[in-house]
């Protein structure tokens, strides 16, 4: 096999709402960390604009598959933006099946769908996600309550990334405005994202009881203290957004979008949203990457430039 050879990635049928024999989102994550000392996640996003003319669907999957070539040694995850391959129409989906399929078993793969419907239409965007494309988490728009989420946790190993407070400039006009929560003590007024936050945990709570009860007993749910199948995405743009969802959520796994081309503080993100551990956090770069001459020595930059800060954040955590 040539050296940039990618190796072939096994063909997984799995069954809807099943964890026999799937790999575990979070525990696969965790373990690619570790192999390649990495937080980096490197977006796929075959923007038109940065693909031949005439932009074709064989196009954005080539554009793709020299990232992923490149990229490998030095990521931790993959994020394949569904809506670029949608715009080719059919042949823009089976792109999209292709790039899946080339990322290798070891590499999570984290599909950005930001989903957002209840019942049975949510369980049919879950199956296109997990059962379609193979993939091994994806984000999901929760805005419609608890019930736009749980069709995607009833998928026992895959990750579910919930928006909760985004890069986007205008995410202040929903997102920050204050709901009153009541409880058994007290009523507070929080920002709406703290509060899509708490649900979040709760949800991630509601997945390690059921898997430790007898009849899921085994699936492999809890990645950490408390995991369960969720996750959360708050933008490296707002790191008071990230101090409070950190604090709401002391386990959860955060995407935090917005370093590379939106211009968000690493080193601030990294403070205040980092587990102390070292983990925690997922960096996605996508442009920052992709319109680089070099791929594979910018994506080593980004990954260097993570792991330094990490460190002596660590190094605090010691000390302290």
């Amino acid at each position: 096999m040539p050296a940039d050879a990618l190796p072939e990635k096994p063909v997984v049928q799995a069954a809807v709402n099943t964890s026999e024999g799937c790999k575990n989102f979070f525990k696969t994550l965790d373990a690619r960390i570790e192999a390649v000392d990495s937080l980096l996640t490197v977006g796929l996003d075959p923007h038109i604009a940065d693909l031949p003319s005439p932009a074709t669907a064989e196009r954005a999957f080539v554009f793709c598959e020299r990232i992923i070539r490149e990229t490998l040694p030095f990521t931790c995850c993959y994020k394949p933006n569904s809506a670029f391959f949608e715009a080719f129409g059919p042949p823009g989906l089976q792109a999209l099946e292709r790039v899946c399929a080339l990322i290798p078993d070891d590499v999570p793969i984290l599909l950005d769908a930001k989903r957002g419907d209840i019942g049975s239409t949510a369980q049919a965007y879950a199956s296109s996600a997990f059962d379609a494309f193979k993939a091994d988490g994806v984000t999901v728009n929760a805005y419609m309550g608890r019930e736009a989420v749980r069709p995607f946790l009833s998928y026992r190993n895959k990750g579910v990334f919930v928006l909760v407070k985004t890069s986007n400039q205008s995410s202040n006009e929903f997102q920050t405005l204050p709901v009153r929560v009541e409880s058994s003590s007290d009523t507070q007024d929080v920002p709406l994202y703290v509060q899509m936050a708490r649900v979040c945990n709760e949800l991630a709570q509601e997945c390690v009881s059921e898997e430790d009860s007898p009849s899921t007993t085994g699936h492999g749910l809890r990645h950490n203290a408390s995991g369960g199948g969720v996750g959360l995405v708050v933008g490296a743009t707002d790191i008071e957004a990230l101090r409070e969802v950190r604090k709401a959520c002391p386990d959860l796994y955060i995407l935090a979008p917005g370093v590379g081309a939106q211009g968000a503080d690493l080193e601030r993100a990294l403070s205040a949203g980092l587990c102390k551990d070292g983990k925690g956090m997922l960096i996605p770069v996508s442009r920052g990457i992709s319109r680089a001459e070099n791929l594979a020595a910018q994506a080593n930059a980004y990954r260097e430039q993570i792991n330094e800060v990490r460190r002596g954040i660590v190094q605090q955590y010691e000390e302290s």
